[in-house]
């Protein structure tokens, strides 16, 4: 029997909110009322949420994220990665407030207040195709993940920092650029699962002085929905009973059943 796709979706926004405590309830009440089942962190430096659920449920919270007078200012432009999956790859709905929408623990760092330069999956692969980019600089791919997504897959030649948290980075990353690595006549692409990390990373290495730093836009999941597996070696992890997507975004070893 056919039995109808889950949609997951997830997306990010830096984008300051003053009392983030305010939202968690209606957010909250809405997702339940439409049976969604997944994750929002809100933070004063903005949101982000990994939601599943039925094609409608999933179309009518975004649809309130965008519109509502709420909440409309400040994610009515909000960036959504998608895909399909066979069951709910989530156990319950959680909303929730942190210091931090993703952890890195350098105070100085507000992507709220502006982001680094982009790259766009296509662009990227042109790049990599051609062995520079358009300014004739070496490409660097920089995995801002943790080592056990890392295991999972990563770009071909990327350097891995080893992190088991993210808020390792600023040292971890620092002590590279420290090091006799030849980085700074090369152009750094930042890269992680959504997005968000790369955000912080790319910042900090501009704070750190390095004369040329990029975000990939979207994430590998972006990059996966826009040009497939180019230059892609194994498979992405994901937080969520999925376990880990490949290029086509179909789950490779979901852990979900359909009782859940």
């Amino acid at each position: 029997m056919l039995t109808t796709p889950t949609v997951n979706i997830a997306a990010y926004k830096f984008v300051g909110i003053p009392q983030p405590t305010d939202w968690t309830a209606p957010l909250k009440d809405k997702c339940q009322q439409l049976t969604l089942k997944g994750t929002i962190v809100l933070s004063v430096e903005g949101i982000n949420l990994f939601l599943a659920g039925t094609r409608e449920s999933i179309d009518e919270f975004l649809h309130y994220l965008r519109s509502d007078s709420l909440f409309q200012q400040r994610f009515h432009d909000i960036d959504i990665k998608e895909s399909l999956s066979d069951n709910q790859p989530f156990r319950k709905m959680v909303v929730r407030v942190a210091k931090e929408i993703i952890t890195m623990r350098h105070p100085t760092i507000r992507p709220e207040g502006g982001r680094a330069l982009a790259v766009d999956a296509v662009t990227l692969r042109q790049w990599l195709e051609q062995g520079h980019d358009d300014e004739k600089r070496e490409i660097v791919l920089l995995d801002t993940r943790n080592e056990f997504e890392v295991e999972f897959g990563t770009f071909e030649g990327a350097v891995d920092l080893a992190l088991t948290k993210f808020s390792e980075f600023p040292e971890a990353v620092r002590a590279t650029m420290d090091s006799d690595s030849g980085l700074e006549d090369k152009t750094i692409v930042s890269f992680c699962t959504g997005g968000i990390r790369c955000e912080k990373a790319a910042l900090f290495l501009q704070e750190l002085g390095h004369p040329k730093v990029l975000q990939l836009d979207g994430g590998i999941l972006r990059y996966f929905e826009d040009v497939g597996g180019a230059y892609w070696k194994g498979e992405c992890f994901v937080f969520d009973e999925r376990v880990s997507l490949d290029p086509k975004l179909s789950p490779t070893r979901s852990t979900t059943t359909n009782d859940r």
